[in-house]
C-alpha cells in the first residue's frame, strides 16, 4: 500500500502541474512553491511518506541536485543564441564574476559582525549563498534561443556562470573551518588563484571544445551518411556527462564546463542557420518522415539544437520537482528553528542589501537601464545551487562547522521561493509593459 500511494500521489502531482503549467504563468506563484509545500507535506504526522535528514542523507541529496544543475545549466547554455564576441554578453559576465566577487566578501563580513560567526563558517556561508538560481527561474529567463533582452539574457547568463564559480570559494572556506587559527595568507595565495583561474579557463575550453566537436560529428554523419539519426536526447546526456566528467579529471569545474558546452552547441547552430530563427530553418516537419528533416544539410544543426533543448527542459521541470520536493522535506524534518532574528537578519540583508549593491558595483558603465539594473538587483534567486553547496559541504566538511549554516541556508532558499515567485510575473509584466511603452 505505501507504494501503491507513492504512485498515486507522483502520479497526481505530474498530471497537475501538466494541466496547470499554463495557468501558473499568469498567476503570481510559481511550481516551486508547490512543490515545496508538497515535500513538506510528505513528512507531516499524517502521511510520514517521507523523512530526508539534511545531515545523514547529504550524498543523496547532493547527487540528485548535481544532476539537476548540469541538466538546467546545458539547457540555459543552448538557450543563449549569440556570438560569444558579442557585447550583450558582457552584463552576464559582469554579474556572474564581478557580482559573485562583490557578494562573497560582503556576505562574509556579514556573517562575522552580524551572526557572529567565524571566518570560515562565514566564508563558506557566502559561497553556498552567493550563486543564483539556474532552475528556479524560469520567469526571468529568455523565453526562446532567440530572446536577446537585456534583462533576461543577462540573468540567464549569470545562473549559468556563477554555479560553477563559486565552488573554489566554498573549498577555501572549509579549509578555514578546518584550521581556524591559520594564517589567511597561508590559504590565500598565488597557487590558488592559479587553480581558479585554471579551474574557470580550462572548464570553458573544455565545454567549448566538446559541445563544438560532437555538434559537428553528428550533424556530419547525419548530412553526409544519413546516420546517428533520432535519440537527441542520448546526445544530449552523453555531452552533458563527458563534459562534466572531463572538466573533474582536468581538476576545472565541471558546471562551467556543461554550461559552455550547451553555449558551444548553440553556436554551432547559430552559424549553421545564419540570421534565421531555428524554427524558420526547420521549416515544416513531415511528420512521416522525421529522418529526412534531420538529415537535411540547411536544417539539421537547427533541428538537432531545438530537439535537444526540448528534451533537456522536459527533465529540467522533472528535475524541479524532485528537487524542490526534497527542500521542503528536508525543512520539514530540520531541527532547528528556521524563523530566528539571524534567518530574517541574513534574508533581509541578501536580498535589500547585498545583492544590490553587487549588481550596481558591477554594472557601473553597463548599458542597463535604471529599471533593468532594479530587477536585477531583485531577481537574485536563491534556490538550487544553493542547496547543493550546502549538501556538498556537509558531505566533505565538519558536521560542527557546517550543520549551523542549514537553517540559515534552508530559510533564504524557502524564503527567495516564496518572495520571487510571487513577485515575479507582476513585475514581469510591469517590465514589458514598460518596454514596450519605450518602443
Amino acid at each position: 500500500m505505501h507504494e501503491t500511494l507513492w504512485f498515486l500521489i507522483v502520479g497526481a502531482v505530474l498530471v497537475f502541474m501538466g494541466v496547470a503549467a499554463t495557468t501558473l504563468r499568469r498567476l503570481p506563484v510559481s511550481a516551486a512553491m508547490f512543490y515545496l509545500a508538497i515535500g513538506y507535506a510528505l513528512a507531516s504526522p499524517g502521511l510520514g511518506l517521507l523523512h530526508l535528514d539534511m545531515v545523514a542523507d547529504a550524498h543523496l541529496l547532493r547527487t540528485i541536485t548535481e544532476v539537476a544543475l548540469l541538466v538546467s545549466l546545458f539547457a540555459i547554455g543552448l538557450r543563449l543564441r549569440l556570438g560569444v564576441l558579442e557585447k550583450l554578453w558582457t552584463v552576464p559576465l559582469r554579474l556572474g564574476f564581478l557580482a559573485m566577487l562583490a557578494t562573497i566578501p560582503l556576505l562574509t563580513l556579514f556573517g562575522v559582525y552580524v551572526l557572529q560567526l567565524g571566518w570560515g563558517p562565514s566564508l563558506l556561508l557566502a559561497a553556498i549563498l552567493a550563486p543564483t538560481d539556474p532552475v528556479l527561474a524560469h520567469d526571468v529567463q529568455v523565453r526562446d534561443p532567440g530572446d536577446h533582452d537585456l534583462l533576461r539574457f543577462a540573468l540567464s547568463g549569470e545562473g549559468g556562470l556563477n554555479d560553477g564559480i563559486a565552488l573554489p570559494f566554498a573549498l577555501l572556506g572549509l579549509a578555514l573551518c578546518a584550521a581556524p587559527g591559520a594564517d589567511a595568507s597561508e590559504v590565500l595565495n598565488l597557487e590558488l588563484a592559479g587553480r581558479i583561474a585554471w579551474g574557470v579557463a580550462g572548464a570553458i575550453a573544455i565545454g567549448a571544445l566538446l559541445g563544438w566537436a560532437t555538434t559537428h560529428a553528428v550533424a556530419w554523419l547525419r548530412t553526409r551518411h544519413a546516420q546517428a539519426l533520432g535519440l537527441e536526447g542520448f546526445f544530449a546526456l552523453g555531452l552533458i556527462e563527458l563534459s562534466f566528467g572531463t572538466a573533474q579529471l582536468a581538476h576545472t569545474y565541471g558546471f562551467l564546463a556543461v554550461f559552455a558546452a550547451g553555449v558551444a552547441m548553440r553556436r554551432v547552430e547559430h552559424r549553421a542557420s545564419g540570421a534565421v530563427s531555428p524554427r524558420q530553418a526547420i521549416g515544416t516537419v513531415d511528420s512521416e518522415d522525421v529522418d529526412a528533416t534531420a538529415a537535411n544539410p540547411s536544417k539539421a544543426h537547427a533541428y538537432m539544437a531545438e530537439s535537444v533543448l526540448g528534451f533537456t527542459i522536459e527533465l529540467e521541470r522533472i528535475a524541479e520537482v524532485a528537487v524542490m520536493a526534497m527542500v521542503g522535506n528536508v525543512l520539514a524534518t530540520l531541527q532547528a528553528p528556521l524563523v530566528t532574528w539571524r534567518t530574517v537578519a541574513l534574508g533581509a540583508a541578501l536580498f535589500l542589501l547585498v545583492r544590490p549593491v553587487a549588481v550596481e558595483l558591477s554594472l557601473i558603465g553597463s548599458s542597463a537601464t535604471p529599471a533593468q539594473r532594479r530587477l536585477m538587483s531583485w531577481f537574485g534567486i536563491r534556490g538550487i545551487g544553493s542547496f547543493y553547496y550546502l549538501a556538498y559541504a556537509l558531505e566533505h566538511g565538519a558536521a560542527a562547522d557546517v550543520v549551523p549554516l542549514a537553517p540559515l541556508t534552508l530559510s533564504v532558499v524557502a524564503a527567495s521561493v516564496v518572495i520571487h515567485g510571487v513577485s515575479a510575473t507582476p513585475l514581469m509584466n510591469w517590465y514589458h509593459r514598460l518596454r514596450s511603452g519605450d518602443g
